[in-house]
């Protein structure tokens, strides 16, 4: 199994995570030959871009907090 297959971690990729369990249970010499890999990829490009929307929306909130905490400092400049 996928180290990162956590499935209330990544609700988003349930159903390609699921697929490719169900692929991993068919047997290792299915895995060993890559009937696998496309699934596999599947399940990384779901986790990528899950990755990038939270990367995303993180550095959205930095931002907010950053520019609140600029202006607390003018703020406290100009009353200096």
């Amino acid at each position: 199994m996928h180290s990162h297959l956590i499935p209330h971690k990544h609700p988003g990729c349930l159903d390609v995570m699921l697929a490719l369990e169900e692929c991993h249970a068919r047997g290792f010499i299915h895995k060993a030959l890559g009937q696998c890999n496309d699934i596999k990829r599947q399940v990384n490009a779901c986790f990528s871009a899950e990755r990038k929307a939270m990367t995303k929306a993180h550095r959205e909130i930095a931002m907010e907090k950053r520019k609140k905490m600029e202006s607390s400092w003018k703020e406290i400049e100009s009353n200096s």
